[in-house]
């Protein structure tokens, strides 16, 4: 019986973060079709002792894959595989952000989703929608000058270039990410100095107001090209901290 939950388990990555490798591993199991829909799962106890991580981890795991959908759990019987496993919908959940490399990946997305839209944007945007995002980059810096984070403030702002693309897809996509989008826990803005967060604030400040720029005068590559560089350098710095922590 163990060797078969090690068989189970036995590609679990070795990372930092053993709740994300112990749901990554039960999802590729889900996914690749190993474990079957309607398949009962190992016991809480099974999956400690082939793994060696505690109960609250192994907890943490099951309540992930039950967020996504890809699992049921039946009172004194344990938990299943869904019937039908594939997600209905997508989301990314604040617990998916637990290291820097699934930041990494998001911000991957973002690129790939936000830089057509800001050029959508640029070609499509209503004196509406521009006063609508002046509004919002007001906001943030606003909030980033009284030495606030901003992330709800980040958000609404590249929400409201979403919204400027005058298709409502591309918004409800993005409220399906949420301020997850943004994740300011691992911004470690409290670890600057005060001359540090200052420099940080106004490079910020310039990447965005060139972004709302390009699209208010509606210049296409402009505001492409200003997209890729505010999230090509917000994933350097991302990189950067990873490989600051790893050397550590």
């Amino acid at each position: 019986m163990k060797d078969r939950h090690n068989a189970v388990f036995n590609t679990i990555p070795q990372t930092p973060n053993l709740r994300s490798g112990l749901a990554d591993s039960l999802i590729a199991q889900i996914e690749s079709g190993d474990l079957k829909p309607g398949q009962r799962l190992p016991t809480e106890q099974a999956i400690m002792e082939a793994t060696g991580v505690s109960r609250t981890i192994v907890r943490e795991a099951l309540a992930t894959l039950r967020a996504k959908g890809l699992i049921t759990t039946r009172q004194g019987l344990g938990a299943f595989v869904s019937n039908d496993p594939t997600p209905r919908s997508f989301s990314i959940i604040p617990t998916d952000l637990e290291s820097i490399d699934e930041v990494l990946r998001v911000l991957e997305l973002r690129l790939g989703i936000e830089y057509e839209a800001a050029g959508l944007a640029a070609l499509r945007r209503t004196p509406e929608d521009i006063a609508r995002m002046q509004d919002r980059l007001d906001g943030l810096d606003r909030a980033i000058a009284e030495g606030g984070y901003g992330a709800e403030e980040d958000f609404a702002f590249h929400r409201s270039i979403l919204v400027a693309t005058r298709n409502s897809y591309y918004g409800r996509l993005f409220d399906t990410f949420g301020t997850a989008m943004v994740p300011r826990q691992w911004a470690r803005l409290d670890k600057m100095t005060a001359a540090g967060r200052k420099q940080h604030a106004e490079r910020m400040r310039k990447e965005h107001h060139a972004i709302f720029a390009a699209i208010r005068d509606g210049n296409e590559a402009a505001a492409r090209k200003a997209l890729r560089n505010h999230l090509s350098k917000s994933t350097a710095r991302f990189e950067e901290l990873r490989d600051a922590n790893l050397h550590r």
